[in-house]
């Protein structure tokens, strides 16, 4: 095959509509498979929260929990044997920003045999949407209405 057909061949797998696309099945994948829970719902005493969001992110805020760990996404399955294992038997809730990247990061999480994994629905955007607090370096948030 000639060097021209082949960058052609790529481009169309790399088509960023096609790339949308699979991105969204596999998200409505994941929903099928993955339970979601609301803000109300999270047990900030007893659950093991990992949030999944990239580290410039984390510093913004995050869940006040009991037990919390700030684990981005592209390094989560490879947290499991040192960090994640000892957790492995409570509820663990993954959260991102609005969701999506939480769903998948609880998808393999399950995949790797957390039985008890769910995702928060909407991400931490609905849990500061809703008044409740965040934490950060600089001490308790919460969005004034």
């Amino acid at each position: 095959m000639e060097h021209n057909e082949q960058l052609k061949k790529f481009y169309e797998r790399c088509d960023i509509d096609l790339l949308k696309g699979r991105l969204k099945e596999s998200l409505e994948k994941a929903k099928l498979e993955i339970p979601e829970i609301g803000v109300d719902e999270v047990d900030l005493e007893n659950a093991v929260l990992i949030d999944v969001r990239e580290a410039d992110e984390f510093a913004s805020g995050v869940i006040p929990a009991k037990t919390i760990f700030t684990i981005p996404r592209g390094k989560l399955e490879f947290a499991v044997d040192d960090k994640l294992v000892s957790v492995s038997d409570k509820m663990v809730i993954c959260y991102c920003l609005k969701g999506a990247r939480g769903l998948l990061a609880a998808k393999a999480l399950r995949e790797l045999g957390f039985e008890n994994v769910v995702n928060l629905k909407g991400g931490i955007e609905s849990w500061v949407n809703s008044g409740k607090t965040i934490k950060n370096y600089l001490g308790y948030f919460k969005l004034q209405s």
